[in-house]
C-alpha cells in the first residue's frame, strides 16, 4: 500500500511535469490576448513562459522543505495526504486562469505539493520496505513520474475525444468548447485535479512508517533548522548539488524538446506530444537501469557514468540536431534514458545521507533546492533563449553542468551495503 501511494503520487507529479511544455504556448497565447499579440510581440512569449516554469520550480524547492518537514514531525502519511491534495487543488485551478499573472500563482502553489509528496514518499517506502528492495523501489519511483509525462502526452493527442465524453456526458458546447480550445490546455490542466480521489485511498489503507513511529516517540519536535547543523550541514549540501546537476539537466535543455521538435516539424501540431512521449518512454526506461547500475557498480561510480552518458548524447542531440523524424525520435529516446536516470538513482542515495528523524525534512530539501538554482538559470537564459545562437546550442551550453556531477559525486561518500542512518 505504502510503495501504490508512493506510485501514483510521483505518477501524478509526473503529469503535472509533462503538462506544461505541452500546453504552454496556446496557454500563454491566449491568456495575453491572442495570436496577434503574440505576432506582434515575439519576445512577450518568453517573458512570460520562463517566469510560469520558475514560479513551478521554486514552489517545488518550497513544497519540498514545507511538507518534508510536516513528515517528519506529523507522519509521513498525515503529510502526504495534505500535499497530494494541495497539489491537485491547485493544478485544477489553473485550468479557471483568466491572465498570466494567475497562472503563475497558481502554478506555485500547485508545485508546494509536488516538491513535498516526492520526499514523503520516497521516505515512507525506504523505510518500510526491506532494505535488500531498496533499489528496485527507487527506479519503480522514478520510473513513475516518467510514465506520468507519457500519459499527458497521449491525452493531449486526444484532446477531441474527451471533449466529445464531456459532451456525453451532457456539458454544454460553449463549456466544452472553452476547455478544448487552443490545445486543449485549459481541460489538460483541469485533469491534475483527480490525484484529489488518492487522498482517501492514502488515508484509510497506507501505513504510518514504524521507523518514523520510534525515531519520533522521545525526540523533541523537528526543526527545519537542524538539517543545517553542523552534523547534517555537508551531506545536505552535497545532496543538493547532486540533485541540482539532475534537474538543471532537465529543466534546462531536455524539457525544451518538444519546442525543438515544433519547430523542426515545421509546426506539426503533433510533434510536441510525441516527442514527449518518446522521452518518456527512453526516461521509464533509464530510472529502471539506473538503480540497478547502482547496486552493480558502487553509488558513486554509478552516478558518474550516467554524467558521463548524459553529457554525451545531450551534445549529440542539441550541437548535431538531426531532422524532424526517426533518428530525432531514438536520439530523443536516449537523452531521456540518461538524463532521466538520476531520478531512479536519487530515491536511493539520498535517504542514505540522512538519519530516520530528518529524512524526509533533509531529502525533500536537498532533491528540491536545487529547483531554485535552476529557476535561476532559467529566468537568466530563458528571457532570451537564442543566447548562444538557437535555443539547441543554449540547451547544449546548460546541459555542460553533467561535468560538475562527474567531480561532485567523488566528495559524496559510498553508502552502497550500508543500512539506513537511525
Amino acid at each position: 500500500m505504502a510503495l501504490l501511494a508512493a506510485f501514483l503520487g510521483w505518477l501524478f507529479d509526473g503529469v503535472e511535469i509533462g503538462l506544461y511544455p505541452l500546453i504552454s504556448k496556446p496557454a500563454i497565447q491566449e491568456l495575453v490576448g491572442g495570436k496577434a499579440v503574440l505576432d506582434a510581440n515575439p519576445s512577450l512569449y518568453e517573458s512570460n513562459h520562463v517566469w510560469v516554469v520558475a514560479a513551478f520550480l521554486i514552489g517545488a524547492a518550497c513544497g519540498g522543505a514545507l511538507f518534508g518537514w510536516l513528515g517528519d514531525r506529523y507522519g509521513r502519511v498525515r503529510a502526504m495526504t495534505w500535499s497530494v491534495l494541495s497539489y491537485s487543488i491547485f493544478s485544477g485551478m489553473c485550468g479557471l486562469s483568466q491572465s498570466v499573472d494567475q497562472l503563475v500563482c497558481l502554478r506555485f502553489l500547485s508545485a508546494l505539493g509536488m516538491g513535498g509528496e516526492w520526499s514523503l514518499g520516497v521516505a515512507l517506502v525506504m523505510e518500510v520496505w526491506p532494505s535488500n528492495k531498496r533499489w528496485l523501489l527507487a527506479g519503480i519511483i522514478g520510473a513513475a513520474a516518467n510514465i506520468g509525462i507519457a500519459i499527458i502526452a497521449f491525452a493531449g493527442l486526444y484532446i477531441n475525444e474527451l471533449g466529445a465524453g464531456l459532451r456525453a456526458l451532457g456539458l454544454s458546447e460553449s463549456l466544452v468548447a472553452k476547455g478544448t480550445d487552443n490545445g486543449g490546455w485549459r481541460l489538460l490542466m483541469m485533469l491534475g485535479a483527480l490525484p484529489a480521489l488518492l487522498t482517501f485511498f492514502i488515508r484509510l489503507f497506507v501505513p504510518e512508517s514504524e521507523k518514523w513511529k520510534h525515531a519520533s516517540q522521545n525526540a523533541a519536535p523537528v526543526r527545519l533548522a537542524e538539517i543545517f547543523g553542523a552534523k547534517h550541514r555537508r551531506m545536505v549540501l552535497l545532496g543538493t548539488a547532486l540533485a541540482a546537476i539532475a534537474l538543471l539537466g532537465t529543466w534546462g535543455s531536455v524539457q525544451n524538446l518538444p519546442s525543438i521538435a515544433f519547430d523542426l516539424s515545421n509546426k506539426d501540431p503533433n510533434s510536441r506530444q510525441y516527442t514527449q512521449i518518446w522521452s518518456a518512454i527512453g526516461s521509464v526506461t533509464g530510472c529502471l537501469v539506473a538503480s540497478g547500475l547502482a547496486l552493480f557498480l558502487t553509488r558513486r561510480m554509478s552516478y558518474f557514468f550516467m554524467a558521463v552518458t548524459s553529457l554525451g548524447f545531450c551534445s549529440w542531440l542539441f550541437w548535431a540536431t538531426p531532422p524532424y523524424g526517426s533518428s530525432f525520435f531514438l536520439l530523443t529516446f536516449m537523452v531521456g534514458l540518461v538524463t532521466a536516470s538520476f531520478y531512479g538513482w536519487l530515491p536511493l542515495y539520498l535517504p542514505e545521507l540522512f538519519p530516520t528523524r530528518l529524512r524526509a525534512t533533509a531529502q525533500g530539501f536537498a532533491f528540491n533546492a536545487g529547483r531554485i538554482i535552476t529557476a535561476t538559470v532559467i529566468l537568466t537564459f530563458g528571457m532570451k533563449p537564442d543566447w548562444f545562437g538557437s535555443l539547441a546550442s543554449t540547451c547544449a551550453i546548460i546541459s555542460l553542468v553533467y561535468i560538475v556531477g562527474m567531480v561532485v559525486i567523488w566528495l559524496c561518500p559510498e553508502t552502497k551495503g550500508k543500512p539506513l542512518p537511525e
